[in-house]
């Protein structure tokens, strides 16, 4: 595939907002995980919250209909790093029509079902209110982005699980190759809700402890939420923040819930993106692993990467930084991955105590800087549904 370029990016996580407070984060290895003191909930277990979304104040055209935590959450991510006023540009550039809005995201505004039930009349009638197509309803979130942006380029939300936010890069790249738009705002968005925690604990994946990606004892997930967006343009008129060279997508369907073991889909993906890039195993400098910190994720995604890769290339997972933000992983993945190509940052992985002999790539435990001129970024979903992503400092 032809480069493409990614010409602004932001990021909000339990970490921060913006790519600077990141950066910092990752450096300092610092995690913003925390117990989870969402709402109500009474589990144990860690979560990372990003502060402040309860006060985001929605545009007052859209607050009536559209406001809920994810779409909070969204407007929060979008303020930052100068994305709103790229878009803009590249609006006035290109033409509403000529940009698409690509996102992902799993539970999308469910919150907002869920607390619509709680509201509920002696009849069983949800409230008048309660705004299902613009809150709950899985397009919810573009449509929401879409508006307030002011873009009538194709828009539509990819709901893969894990995967969902990074599958929307590839999306962007095949509708600007096909010449249906000129340029693509992507990422994902992901908020905390009593369905994702309840649903994980239910399913014996979310730890009570905080989660150790690559550890023996690793015990499950510590779930997370954020909002990541990247522009993707036709032509950069400036420097780009970094280039998009090839994607991977497959679909193993092996369980609902479990991996293929040998990591096939996985295996298929990330071959898939190499071929795209025209490179091979040993051009890539640095993998941004899935690794969820559950033991058959971690065990997959490891003989899957050896299988391509071997024990040659430096990876880490940085979900003990963020925890794992579900349909947004991909887009917080993609943004993490570039910050690592600009500033020859390879994070290392956080609360790893005893690394798992069974486990057999080179995961990196501490931060290591070097040039770096390539990242794969894997995303890897429920259902056997594998993306994985190439960033390139130059094409």
């Amino acid at each position: 595939m032809k480069p493409l370029a990614i010409t602004h990016l932001t990021l909000t996580t339990a970490l921060g907002r913006g790519l600077d407070e990141h950066l910092q984060a990752l450096e300092a290895g610092r995690s913003g995980l925390a117990p989870c003191r969402f709402m109500d909930v009474t589990l144990p277990g860690w979560v990372g919250e990003v502060a402040g979304v309860d006060d985001v104040a929605l545009p007052a055209s859209l607050a009536a209909a559209h406001d809920c935590r994810n779409n909070r959450l969204a407007w929060l991510g979008l303020q930052a790093d100068g994305l709103i006023d790229a878009v803009t540009q590249a609006r006035q550039r290109w033409g509403a029509r000529r940009i698409a809005v690509l996102l992902g995201t799993s539970t999308s505004g469910i919150l907002s079902t869920e607390l619509a039930y709680r509201r509920r009349g002696p009849d069983g009638a949800l409230p008048t209110d309660f705004h299902y197509a613009q809150t709950h309803n899985t397009f919810s979130l573009a449509g929401f982005v879409a508006e307030a942006l002011g873009l009538q380029g194709p828009a539509w939300v990819v709901s893969t699980a894990c995967s969902s936010s990074a599958k929307v890069f590839a999306s962007a790249q095949r509708l600007i190759d096909a010449g249906w738009v000129d340029a693509a705002l992507v990422g994902g968005v992901d908020s905390l809700c009593l369905t994702t925690l309840y649903g994980f604990n239910s399913l014996e994946l979310f730890a009570g402890e905080i989660c150790r990606p690559w550890d023996a004892q690793r015990k499950g997930l510590s779930i997370g939420e954020a909002a990541a967006f990247a522009l993707l343009q036709r032509e950069p008129v400036d420097a780009p923040a970094a280039w998009l060279l090839g994607s991977g997508e497959s679909n193993d369907g092996h369980h609902m819930s479990s991996p293929h073991p040998e990591g096939v889909g996985a295996i298929a993906a990330m071959r898939q993106a190499l071929a795209e890039a025209g490179l091979q195993p040993e051009q890539i400098d640095y993998i941004n692993l899935h690794g969820t910190a559950t033991p058959n994720n971690d065990a997959a995604e490891d003989r899957a990467v050896f299988s391509v890769f071997g024990d040659r290339v430096p990876a880490s997972s940085t979900k003990g930084a963020t925890g794992h933000t579900l349909g947004a992983a991909g887009g917080v993945e993609a943004a993490i991955s570039v910050l690592a190509l600009r500033h020859g940052l390879m994070p290392g992985g956080l609360n790893l105590r005893e690394r798992d002999p069974a486990l057999h790539i080179q995961y990196l435990t501490e931060n290591r800087r070097a040039p770096l001129r390539r990242v794969l970024s894997n995303s890897f979903g429920f259902g056997g549904s594998n993306a994985s992503l190439i960033f390139g400092a130059a094409p």
